[in-house]
């Protein structure tokens, strides 16, 4: 099977544990990775709420270094369709950089095109909390997108960065739609109907991303999928079910939230998905749907958006 995953947070946990990625307990490490006759993953700068300016900044230029460690290792950076071409056809192990929490940019525009140049291609606006872009899910009486906010995403589309709206705000989730010139993203969310967290997607929030040709990318963490206690791989398949059901095999994917979250009983890592991968066969989806939604829509997505 061929894995495309929308979002992990292995390069801060490698970089806070002064690890290499294929050392320690990692969700993800490369040697497992080849399993897959392609994998290719988004590994995320996570910026956490408590960090502004140049504390963020610091975070995010360690973190890009750490990146570009890993490369040494086999790790492929991906900036361009010709970079993922390169690792669909040789098989290779794909990274596409990304950042999630705009307090990157250090409320300052000319950042979008300086992290551009490190290499991001795709964004959340938020975290948890408010930043200068805006008010992630965890605020109260939310205001949405800034200004300045408003001017980021616009500078983004322009330079090649796509926007991601997970931990937005429902507020700053409309201001983007209703501002966005392109395609904008969910790269780990859920679907509220089926487990009500406040981080989940409305069903008129999956309409809308829908409407617009983006991804939503299926979150493991055990909190966004169920509210039992015991939660496992069943419960992934069936928020896959309900975005089936919405009509969203073309925009739907995996946005696993590896080394960023407590997982499922049994989700161990990337070793764990194919077994996810059979299920949702033994369910009868054919092999074509079920390789859209863990590998092609992001593939096809990312080379045209990237």
């Amino acid at each position: 099977m061929r894995f495309f995953d929308l979002h992990c947070d292995t390069l801060y946990r490698a970089l806070d544990e002064k690890k290499d990625i294929n050392k320690g307990n990692m969700h993800v490490q490369l040697e497992r990775a080849k399993i897959f006759k392609t994998y290719i993953g988004c590994f995320a700068a996570w910026i956490s709420d408590n960090l502004r300016r140049e504390k963020a900044i610091d975070l995010f230029e360690n973190i890009y270094n750490k990146l570009e460690s890993e490369r040494e290792n086999g790790l492929v950076k991906c900036e361009s369709k010709k970079d993922l071409e390169n690792v669909l056809y040789k098989g290779k192990i794909g990274a596409v950089f990304t950042v999630e929490g705009g307090a990157v940019l250090a409320g300052d525009i000319s950042r979008v095109k300086k992290i551009y140049d490190y290499g991001v291609r795709a964004m959340t606006l938020t975290w948890n909390g408010s930043c200068e872009l805006g008010d992630g899910i965890g605020v109260e009486n939310t205001k949405g997108l800034t200004e300045f906010g408003k001017e980021a995403v616009k500078e983004m589309e322009e330079v090649g960065i796509i926007v991601d709206i997970s931990h937005a705000s429902e507020r700053l989730f409309y201001d983007v739609s209703n501002i966005a010139s392109k395609p904008f993203i969910a790269t780990h969310s859920n679907a509220r109907k089926i487990c009500n967290h406040r981080r989940n997607l409305t069903d008129e929030q999956i309409r809308t991303i829908k409407s617009v040709k983006g991804l939503i990318g299926i979150n493991f963490c055990r909190d966004f999928l169920s509210e039992k206690s015991r939660v496992s791989k069943a419960d992934i398949i069936k928020h896959i079910e309900y975005f089936l059901s919405m009509g969203c095999e073309d925009i739907l994917c995996i946005g696993s939230d590896f080394d960023g979250a407590d997982m499922p009983d049994n989700i161990k890592g990337i070793e764990s998905m194919p077994e996810i991968y059979e299920e949702c066969l033994k369910l009868n989806y054919n092999e074509e749907l079920v390789d859209k939604i863990f590998f092609n829509n992001a593939y096809k997505f990312f080379k045209e958006n990237i």
